[in-house]
């Protein structure tokens, strides 16, 4: 992999994405519609001399093919808001891959569980059944069949699927990254689903690192892989760590179906969430047994040293420190 471009680079995975292959001297590209958001990312890496930003609309191929100039990898990191996932899910995965196909250029497709439906497996293999009975999850799917149709002739893709994740570039798009945000700022924070049963979570740092190793494997290719976490914490456990990081103990507050319903009557993103709660009451955890036996060593960042090192990093982006726990 000598240049690689990451199409949605200052979401949550494609910042992380993007900093892993800076990190590793790998020429990149970091796509996006905000030169805002563009510059403060490159600011946040140092101004490396190996990353250029491009602005685009990843809805538009036009706009990824001239930004792609040289690449031999697409990392495509870009999403949808929630309650948007229907109709525009599919229509963006396509600009990607007609871009790709174009270009004749490898993808690597960021992609979560939604396919698989309820738990079938204690430690869901790639070879889970997918058996979506959500509209996202049938969304998800149908996603897949898409980026495998046989019409990109020229692109080669792989899936790499994640549980929810964490670490200081995740945002709104994960469950718990708007939960150690507002930790990090001394705020009141709200934790969406059941906070006693242990879940899997991966810190994006480890899932970046395993994303790029994926990336440079040619026989990775026309598959599906799973990211594995370092193990299961419930919510509770995890508030308890970011608060002792952060030096304050504001009140977390889980939201389940009532209070998720209540609170999409304002925000719709919200009332979306509700279909996917069955995720935190009966988790669905990732075998790394694949990526182990054909990769190599799955990376796993303790929950202590993760939780803590994301929390002292929104932090220090955000000017907010605490000396001691405030009330």
């Amino acid at each position: 992999m000598e240049k690689a471009i990451v199409v949605g680079a200052t979401g949550g995975t494609g910042a992380s994405v993007t900093e892993e292959l800076v990190n590793r001297g790998t020429r990149t590209v970091a796509f996006g519609r905000s030169r805002q958001k563009l510059e403060d990312l490159r600011a946040r890496l140092g101004h490396p001399e190996n990353l250029t930003i491009a602005m685009g609309d990843a809805f538009r191929p036009d706009d990824i093919v001239s930004a792609s100039e040289g690449a031999d990898v697409l990392f495509h990191c870009a999403n949808v808001p929630y309650h948007e996932m229907v109709s525009k899910l599919i229509p963006l995965g396509e600009s990607v891959m007609e871009a790709a196909d174009r270009l004749g250029i490898k993808v690597v497709v960021i992609d979560g569980i939604y396919p698989y439906g309820r738990r079938q497996m204690t430690r869901a293999t790639e070879e889970h059944p997918k058996q979506p009975h959500t509209k996202k999850g049938r969304t998800r799917l149908a996603y897949e069949k898409m980026l495998f149709d046989q019409r990109w002739s020229r692109a080669k893709v792989m899936i790499v699927r994640l549980p929810d994740y964490y670490g200081p570039t995740a945002n709104e798009a994960s469950y718990l990254g708007s939960t150690l945000e507002a930790i990090a700022a001394g705020k009141m924070a709200f934790f969406i689903g059941n906070m006693r049963v242990p879940r899997e979570f991966v810190y994006l740092p480890d899932a970046a690192f395993m994303i790029a190793e994926l990336a440079s494997k040619n026989d990775a290719y026309g598959q599906n892989w799973h990211i594995p976490g370092a193990g299961l914490m419930s919510g509770k456990e995890i508030v308890q760590i970011a608060q002792q990081a952060s030096g304050s103990a504001k009140s977390v507050i889980p939201l389940g179906r009532v209070g998720l319903s209540l609170l999409g009557m304002a925000v719709p993103v919200m009332k979306e969430v509700v279909e996917m709660l069955y995720l935190t009451e009966e988790p669905l955890v990732l075998s790394g047994d694949k990526y182990e036996r054909l990769i190599g060593p799955a990376r796993a960042t303790t929950f202590e040293k993760g939780i803590t090192a994301t929390v002292h990093a929104l932090q220090k982006r955000n000017g907010t420190i605490f000396t001691a726990n405030s009330k």
